[in-house]
């Protein structure tokens, strides 16, 4: 299983104070060195933490994918179309939440991201969609074309108690099974961290994982580097205990 790394929440750091420091694209090579398997971060419309230059310098110095999630604006087409990452993720986006707080409705937008992702596609990107964990969001997005989905885990992650959670857990597993029948690739992420990612790691349809604030939170006290590292070993461990 690929761990990405996302990135956003050092960037945000810096924006607090409109610095230099820290630098994301420093947070990046950290990573990559620490054993991500892919650099993820998301150019936001109203720019509160990625900037166009991060960008910029990421397509630069980066060795490994780059994974962009953005929202499907005209705005982020040409950006992407030009900075070309390997791969694109789309992603709903309302200017007043925290963080991204659901997966897209490709059922609701699938004349409108057919024609978008087939922009995207014949300028050589790959593309995935954010989605929640449903088998209707799974058909439209194979209908629309992605290569990929991501399965939205943030209701798992926010069970308020056990049978919730498991509740929640069995969705995530039945709809990464469904679109892995569906000759899709399947990945996960959203509110992911240290205690509760070995369920999630032990699907085994799961490709690939995102994390991000769990793993810079904690780099705060164990470093950046550790913090990858340990991600990277229960991810390990979760993939190995369903072998």
């Amino acid at each position: 299983m690929r761990l990405g790394v996302n990135i956003d929440h050092i960037a945000t750091i810096r924006e607090a104070r409109k610095t230099y420091e820290p630098d994301p694209v420093k947070g990046a090579l950290i990573a990559q060195d620490a054993g991500a398997d892919q650099i993820t971060f998301h150019l936001r419309e109203d720019r509160r933490h990625i900037q166009d230059s991060d960008v910029e310098k990421l397509k630069c110095v980066v060795r490994i994918p780059l994974n962009m999630e953005m929202a499907p604006t005209e705005e982020m087409k040409e950006i992407a179309l030009r900075i070309k990452p390997d791969r694109i993720t789309l992603v709903p986006e309302k200017r007043q939440e925290i963080t991204t707080e659901g997966g897209l409705d490709v059922v609701g937008m699938e004349d409108f991201l057919r024609d978008y992702i087939s922009q995207l596609k014949a300028g050589g990107l790959k593309v995935a969609l954010f989605i929640d964990p449903d088998f209707s969001q799974i058909d439209a997005s194979v209908n629309v074309g992605a290569d990929a989905v991501e399965i939205h885990t943030g209701e798992y992650a926010n069970a308020k108690d056990e049978r919730d959670r498991e509740y929640q857990l069995e969705r995530v597993r039945k709809a990464s099974q469904y679109a892995k029948s569906k000759g899709i690739n399947v990945f996960a992420g959203h509110g992911l961290t240290y205690t509760n990612v070995k369920p999630i790691a032990s699907i085994k349809e799961i490709e690939e994982l995102n994390i991000g604030h769990s793993i810079i939170a904690n780099s705060v006290f164990l470093g950046l580097d550790e913090a990858v590292r340990l991600m990277k070993r229960l991810i390990s461990e979760a993939r190995n205990d369903t072998l």
